[in-house]
């Protein structure tokens, strides 16, 4: 199943449909594929020997209902990016549930532990820098691997870069000498996000021809998912893990 969802990654959404004409081109844009490609194995060997053990022991330690009250909570944490992305976007109705969303989740929802909005018609939309610039017009660019963050392009590389910079929950936190907490929020995004994905990236790995390639590929499908706001379940469909959803401090 994996080996499939790989190649045919490229011309379908997340949920099977095909994949709108201007996001489904068959070249890689990886001009930079032998950079790329030494990079990519570098957070292989670190992704192996650190953070898929880690991972696993967080999911030993922690039941399913406590590792999905930490998600809840990261993803009400970026409550801020997400309601900036959607008014940049020009999405007035989506600002408003984003607004609706953090309300609800921090009062009812015990400061984001239960996702009661979810539960109540509105469920979480991860939003970026990198879909609002696709929503404005401008080009992703090359496609680009980062030493520990992953698969990225230009556009996508610059958005995370901003965002990690203007995240106003991270600003808060450094400027009132918290800076705890942003690298606590970090560490908790990596361990979360690779323990959501753990069983689905021992199944690339084991199944894909071309590893590489197989990433590659997924990246640009929940890629282009997001940026038609067909998002993905990470809990439904495996995809790949996106370490810059939350900003480091």
């Amino acid at each position: 199943m994996t080996a499939l969802l790989a190649t045919s990654a490229c011309a379908t959404k997340p949920d099977g449909t095909p994949m709108h004409p201007a996001l489904a081109g068959t070249e890689p844009n990886d001009p930079l594929e032998g950079m790329n490609r030494g990079i990519f194995w570098f957070n292989d060997k670190v992704d192996q020997n650190v953070l898929r053990p880690v991972a696993q022991a967080y999911r030993w330690a922690l039941p399913p209902a406590l590792r999905e009250a930490v998600s809840n909570v990261l993803n009400n944490v970026r409550s801020p990016l997400t309601l900036a992305n959607k008014l940049l976007q020009g999405d007035w109705h989506g600002a408003g549930v984003a607004v609706e969303r953090f309300v609800i989740n921090s009062t009812v929802g015990i400061g984001g532990l239960v996702d009661v909005a979810a539960a109540n018609g509105m469920p979480y939309e991860y939003e970026s820098l990198d879909q609002t610039f696709a929503v404005w017009g401008i080009d992703e660019g090359p496609y680009l691997v980062l030493p520990f963050l992953g698969s990225s392009s230009v556009r996508d590389a610059v958005g995370f870069g901003l965002e990690a910079w203007g995240d106003p929950v991270t600003r808060v936190a450094a400027n009132t000498d918290n800076d705890w907490a942003n690298y606590t929020r970090v560490g908790l995004t990596v361990v979360d996000v690779r323990s959501t994905y753990f069983e689905a990236l021992d199944d690339i790995r084991k199944n894909s021809v071309d590893y590489y390639a197989a990433m590659r590929a997924l990246y640009r499908q929940q890629r282009d998912g997001y940026v038609l706001n067909g998002k993905a379940d990470p809990r439904q469909y495996p995809t790949i893990p996106d370490y810059s959803q939350n900003p480091d401090p």
